[in-house]
């Protein structure tokens, strides 16, 4: 009896053993594989936290709509990163698929995967700029739009006369030329929209388009900014009085549409009869001559507050204003003097 149980003992004892050597292998297997999966890991972090291959700076445009995978194999082409899969896998583990942005970047020279990621979700991209300046005519305008390479797509709107607000526009690339144009367009409404109701009382025209012709003849009779809410005052003062506005620029422009007419005005075009000769017309004339900017606009709605009726070049880019004819005279002949010396200087 005493040998049946020491031979089950030592039975037991050795399936004991067995178990917890058994045992023992899971813990060693699954230590290993932890570690082995650790290390994945730790490697995996390195790797997107190390800086990437690239050595200098690189441009890389991102279509709007792309997946991860597009976006990470473009990355890789370009050599901005050297595991695809890894940025595809960074992305994916962050839960940031749907937060990386389509854009024109510039990816800095060296920058990591996570770098790289951090930038297409704070979606800084590359901004480029257009600017109209204040004064052009709308044909003039949008050459200038057909002309920039950054912009996409053909011109399809065809804004009148004095119906855009030049300005320096931000855009990314891919905009395009149709949605610069009516950004200008929409600027411009606006901007109306905001001067109006606040306008100086008892002004000569009766609706906003009245208020943009006579803006598009102050912005070509001025570049000197302080200089708009005189000049305004003068042409608000005249239309007062019934006098003719006679502005050089309206004439140049009934001539050319406001190219340049490279030359002095004729005295047969200064009595020549044409919708726009301020000369000869009484009022403003049928459209806008150009497209005034914001400073004008204002000036228009709100002029100085003066009695005055003429001016002419001083000599300093600027202009002397006059009340009275005598004085206007005066100054018309001091201009005359300058052009004299000036012309005996360049002889």
């Amino acid at each position: 009896m005493s040998r049946m149980n020491s031979t089950s003992n030592l039975k037991r004892g050795q399936r004991g053993g067995a178990v917890k050597s058994f045992l023992i292998f899971i813990v060693v297997i699954g230590l290993i594989a932890g570690l082995l999966v650790g290390g994945g890991a730790y490697y995996a972090y390195r790797e997107a936290t190390n800086p990437g291959p690239s050595t200098e700076e690189t441009i890389i445009l991102l279509e709007s709509g792309s997946a991860v995978s597009t976006i990470a194999q473009k990355l890789g082409d370009d050599g901005v990163i050297k595991h695809p899969k890894l940025f595809v896998a960074a992305v994916r583990l962050r839960g940031v698929q749907s937060a990386l942005k389509a854009g024109e970047y510039r990816i800095p020279a060296g920058a990591s995967v996570m770098d790289v990621i951090d930038l297409l979700i704070e979606g800084k991209s590359i901004l480029h700029f257009f600017t109209a300046a204040e004064g052009l005519t709308t044909a003039q305008i949008l050459r200038l739009v057909e002309s920039n390479e950054t912009l996409e797509g053909e011109i399809t709107l065809s804004p009148a006369e004095g119906e855009l607000l030049p300005e320096t526009f931000a855009f990314t690339r891919g905009e395009t030329r149709d949605a610069i144009i009516k950004r200008m367009m929409d600027d411009q409404v606006a901007l109306l929209e905001e001067l109006w109701p606040n306008r100086a009382m008892e002004l000569p025209f009766a609706n906003p388009q009245e208020a943009i012709i006579l803006a598009s003849i102050v912005e070509k009779e001025t570049g000197l900014p302080e200089e708009r809410p005189q000049i305004a005052s003068v042409f608000v003062n005249r239309l007062k009085r019934g006098m003719r506005l006679e502005s050089d620029p309206t004439i140049i422009y009934g001539l050319t549409k406001g190219e340049p007419l490279g030359r002095g005005i004729r005295l047969s075009e200064l009595r020549g009869e044409t919708p726009y000769n301020t000369y000869v017309i009484k009022g403003l004339p049928p459209t806008p001559i150009a497209n005034p900017g914001r400073a004008s606009i204002e000036a228009v709605l709100n002029p100085a507050d003066t009695d005055y009726i003429f001016f002419v070049a001083d000599g300093t880019g600027g202009h002397a204003f006059a009340s009275t004819l005598r004085e206007h005279n005066r100054n018309v002949a001091s201009w005359r003097k300058i052009e004299r010396e000036r012309a005996q200087q360049d002889g």
